[in-house]
């Protein structure tokens, strides 16, 4: 890893070295968390959490050939080099900032209330066509993730795309001082985390905290269409530029057709151009996507028939509209997180399939003293689109089950106390030939829903 020596990384990170001092001009080939991950030569950072402190594994890591650990304890006792540091977990961020600075890459760093991880795929998608990119993998969007993300980072990848994920005041500019982005993509200021941020004013605040750690020069790209985005007049004193459907904004979208789950086909008015592309993910929103990968291609250089030939690539992944068809049924797996806004647009997703319409929505959090309201809301949309059955699981899907009864003129309504209740009862509600969107937030673990469906035999 380039100039990341034990000398730079103990000076990056304020921490004390100790051990054999001929140690300090080695290189580390890599940083782990995980002690099943510290190969040889790497630095291993342990991390105490709420079972586990990674303090323990220290002798173990050390076996596997480690070349050294950071420690927050007493390292008297360690025959191994160390770093003391007062903060391994604040230690990693400040090494991963160090390691970012080393390399000579492009940045594009992307938040917003919805959409960030779609976003993140179509803007990868479309650089790919022109260079080597390393993008967010999983949920590795938040301080932890971040980092280790970064350190995945070698001198043959020529741009990154991070995604950046918060639910506090303050983590943005944590984030953004680690990733300090060359392009900053907000995809839009919706409802997520209004518990802790209080108001979609306080969500614009938090998010546009990333504008402070900007590289020089940076390019912003934002959602031309949000009303509060559309309010930032300028960043470092540039205008930034907007996309959306409007035809008054920087680049923007018309010709809009839904080819129902086969995707969506538009026409791009760019400044360099016009194109039209075929976007073979589900749902119009994605068209907004398109737009963000287009104008991140143009700052950095790409044609617009590699822009077209990026979008028409893009791919699904797992938990994220993801259409998995197992020849008796037609599954949307969505069930990676939620929030009102993503889940009326997969519920409009849904509405597009020819056949039966199945939607298993479960609970959303962190929506403050709205979460009864927006759950009502969500489930009086999904009957008023004409969804057939509607499955509501959790307690606060309650409320989406008492929307959707008051909304529903011929839909089926269901309401399942847990995911359990639901998964006892699940051949009384899918037939074969169905098309079931499953999405409800993280935490009420969903994925076992789409384990079971994709195994129902008719």
């Amino acid at each position: 890893m380039k100039n990341m020596t034990l000398k730079n990384i103990t000076a990056a990170c304020h921490g004390t070295f100790h051990g054999d001092s001929s140690f300090l001009e080695k290189e580390i080939t890599g940083v782990a968390i995980d002690s099943r991950k510290a190969a040889p030569g790497f630095l291993f950072v342990p991390l105490k959490g709420a079972r586990v402190d990674g303090h323990t594994f220290i002798p173990q890591i050390m076996e596997q050939g480690a070349l050294a650990t950071l420690t927050e304890e007493d390292p008297s006792s360690l025959t191994c080099p160390c770093i003391h540091v007062e903060s391994c977990e604040k230690a990693l961020r400040d090494i991963a900032a160090f390691y970012r600075m080393q390399l000579d890459i492009k940045v594009v760093g992307i938040t917003g209330s919805v959409g960030k991880t779609s976003t993140k795929e179509t803007i990868a998608s479309v650089l790919s066509r022109k260079y080597n990119v390393l993008k967010t993998e999983g949920n590795f969007n938040n301080g932890i993730g971040l980092p280790l993300t970064i350190f995945n980072l070698t001198e043959e990848h020529e741009v990154a795309v991070l995604e950046m994920g918060i639910d506090h005041f303050g983590e943005m500019h944590e984030l953004a001082s680690i990733s300090q982005p060359d392009i900053c993509v907000i995809t839009n200021i919706g409802l997520a985390h209004m518990e802790n941020l209080g108001s979609r004013d306080g969500i614009l605040k938090a998010k546009t905290e990333v504008f402070d750690h900007l590289r020089p020069n940076a390019s912003v790209i934002l959602n031309g269409d949000d009303d509060k985005l559309s309010t930032v007049a300028e960043v470092q004193g540039k205008k930034p530029v907007f996309f959306g459907l409007s035809d008054q904004l920087d680049a923007y979208a018309d010709g809009i057709v839904s080819q129902g789950l086969r995707g969506t086909d538009a026409v791009l008015h760019l400044p360099l151009g016009e194109i039209n592309v075929h976007i073979p993910v589900p749902g119009n929103h994605m068209v907004y996507n398109a737009l963000a990968g287009a104008c991140v291609g143009m700052k950095l250089g790409l044609t617009l028939e590699e822009i077209q030939t990026g979008i028409s690539s893009l791919k699904t992944i797992a938990g994220r509209t993801n259409l998995i068809d197992t020849g008796s049924l037609l599954i949307i797996d969505d069930c990676y997180n939620a929030n009102p806004v993503s889940m009326k647009s997969s519920l409009d997703v849904l509405s597009t399939a020819t056949g039966r319409t199945v939607a298993v929505m479960g609970d959303m959090y962190e929506l403050g003293d709205k979460e009864n309201e927006l759950h009502y809301n969500t489930g009086a949309h999904a009957a008023e689109i004409g969804i057939d059955v509607i499955c509501c699981i959790g307690e606060l899907s309650h409320h989406a089950y008492e929307g959707a009864k008051a909304c529903a003129k011929s839909s089926a309504v269901l309401y399942f106390k847990t995911k359990q209740d639901f998964l006892g009862k699940i051949r009384n509600v899918v037939k074969k030939d169905d098309t079931i969107l499953v999405k409800a937030s993280h935490g009420m673990e969903f994925p076992e829903i789409i384990d079971v469906l994709r195994q129902m035999k008719f």
